[in-house]
């Protein structure tokens, strides 16, 4: 049959039936397999970002070391009460290093994301100057206790602007579980 045709046709049938081949085979072969060399090249950059980020924990590992440490002698002591005493301690011993005075201190424990920690969370009222407030401020900031202030809240007591209260959350890390009822 193909031989009583015109070579025209004879061609177009091949270039037709070639490109339908091609086609199917692209639909069957090619793309599948690109999409797996694509999906495996993925894969091969995400593990060199990984094999990247270990190499750099690995080689700051003593570094990493040195400030959990650091971190853990800063944190609260184990004893409930004696953190407490060991907070309001800092506290009244900032504020008669900066002239401010301290209003009121309220220690609440509260538990942590996971138990292996706990919170000292303790809202404090302080008087004084602007830059007797900031001089309490800075030496919160500098203490070795593992503390953060949460909520700073500043207002006037006066129309000149001369007496300020401030408002203060303080938060000090304990690395132990809460124990008792809180």
């Amino acid at each position: 049959m193909m031989k009583t045709m015109p070579k025209r046709q004879r061609v177009l049938i091949l270039v037709a039936g070639t490109g339908v081949l091609l086609l199917v085979l692209n639909q069957i072969l090619i793309t599948p397999l690109g999409d797996l060399w694509q999906a495996r090249s993925d894969e091969i950059r995400k593990l060199n970002e990984s094999v990247t980020s270990g190499e750099g924990l690995i080689a700051r590992a003593a570094q990493t070391r040195r400030v959990w440490a650091e971190m853990q002698s800063g944190s609260l002591a184990k004893d409930q009460a004696q953190s407490e005493y060991d907070v309001i301690s800092a506290v009244v011993g900032w504020g008669r290093t900066s002239g401010v005075q301290i209003g009121s201190i309220k220690p609440v424990w509260k538990h942590g994301a996971t138990e292996s920690y706990s919170l000292l969370e303790c809202r404090l009222d302080a008087t004084g100057t602007l830059a007797s407030l900031s001089r309490f401020l800075y030496e919160l900031e500098r203490s070795p206790l593992a503390l953060r202030a949460d909520a700073v809240e500043l207002m006037s007591r006066d129309d000149t602007g001369q007496s300020l209260t401030l408002g203060l959350t303080i938060t000090g890390l304990r690395l132990a579980p809460l124990e008792g009822k809180q």
